[in-house]
């Protein structure tokens, strides 16, 4: 859902309360500027925070963890994407 500041202004309650059941994007002067959404959902996405590191960083166990991960299924066709593909 979208909708102006202004509209958003004047009717926080009610958009408030639809926001606990999807992200309102609240926009200015035609462009997106917010997203409401409810704690639930933000905590979510925070969780799904991902930290990087170096790959000297990593522990005998997390590289012996990559080395035999294997793609679901699903993602199989990422692979043809994948071939030759050079850092």
């Amino acid at each position: 859902m979208r909708v102006t500041t202004a509209e958003f202004i004047k009717g926080y309650g009610r958009l408030a309360d639809r926001a606990l059941a999807e992200p309102v994007t609240i926009t200015k002067n035609g462009h997106d500027r917010l997203v409401l959404l409810s704690a639930g959902e933000y905590e979510r996405l925070r969780r799904r925070d991902r930290r990087a590191v170096l790959p000297e960083e990593l522990t005998e166990e997390e590289v012996a963890a990559i080395a035999t991960a294997e793609v679901d299924l699903r993602h199989a066709h990422l692979n043809k994407e994948a071939r030759g593909w050079q850092p």
